[in-house]
């Protein structure tokens, strides 16, 4: 949960009223706006205690009569601590999270398990994709899809999911654009094709500065070197693009062998720097 989400509680955001230890109890607390914050601000801050795990576990599991009524804001925050404190011991928890009927506990669940990289997770998150393109429409009445494609697809990339390429590659086709920019970033991730990527530095020149934003970060989680200058160019926030361009650098040196810095890798701090 963003600080934005937490405006009937303006004054906990900073985390000032809370220890870990009062964190962690409060995990298991009656109130339950307290169980909620408290899993948010575990996530917040990093908590990996072996009790902090256990109570988040615990809560993705909660059935109460908040949730039947539909409130699963204690699921949803529980996935995403989970997915950020790299404690794989959650993975089958948050698996079962995909059979939820929140869509929004679904999609925290899918960027849980695509940040704490178990390949265990790979076949449910294929079973999300099954009916294709034709299955992935608005859920009427709704703003979101029956299914967080965008989530799942990015995952499948990350988690190199060689088996997903013909499960993904129609979706470069669907009507929503944030849709295709997932899919194409995975599909960059799978085959290493640059016209995948060659996608994603079209979308920089998209009239919709939301999808431009969206399009940068794929781009930096990618790593798509050829980008470098289109990212500099776009009109989006130096903030973004020079977080963009910092993944870029960082993958480029990663998959280097030579201790001396190359004239691409120069060229994107170089990039960088013309954005301080």
């Amino acid at each position: 949960m963003e600080y934005s989400e937490l405006g009937s509680q303006p004054e906990m955001v900073a985390g000032e009223s809370l220890t870990v230890e009062v964190a962690i109890a409060n995990l298991h607390h009656e109130d339950y706006s307290l169980r909620y914050y408290a899993a948010w601000w575990i996530g917040r801050f990093r908590v990996r205690e072996p009790k902090a795990i256990e109570g988040l576990m615990a809560a993705l599991e909660e059935e109460s009569e908040l949730t039947r009524a539909g409130d699963y804001s204690l699921q949803r925050n529980a996935a995403r601590a989970l997915g950020k404190l790299e404690d794989r011991r959650a993975v089958p928890g948050l698996i079962r999270c995909l059979e939820c009927s929140d869509y929004y506990v679904r999609e925290a669940a899918v960027q849980a398990l695509e940040m704490l990289g178990d390949r265990a997770a790979i076949p449910p998150l294929l079973q999300l994709l099954e009916g294709g393109v034709a299955a992935a429409v608005r859920v009427p009445g709704k703003a979101h899809l029956v299914q967080p494609y965008d989530s799942v697809i990015e995952a499948l990339g990350t988690l190199r999911a060689q088996e997903a390429p013909q499960l993904i590659a129609p979706f470069l086709e669907h009507p929503v654009e944030r849709v295709q920019y997932a899919a194409s970033r995975a599909m960059y991730q799978l085959t290493g094709q640059e016209v995948y990527g060659d996608r994603l530095v079209k979308a920089l020149e998209g009239s919709d500065l939301q999808l431009r934003r969206s399009a940068l970060m794929d781009l930096g989680a990618i790593g798509y070197l050829p980008a470098a200058s289109a990212i500099a160019a776009t009109l989006a926030e130096n903030s973004l693009k020079l977080i963009a361009l910092k993944g870029i650098l960082e993958h480029y040196l990663n998959q280097t062998q030579s201790q001396a810095l190359s004239d691409q890798a120069i060229q994107v701090m170089t990039l960088m720097d013309s954005l301080l």
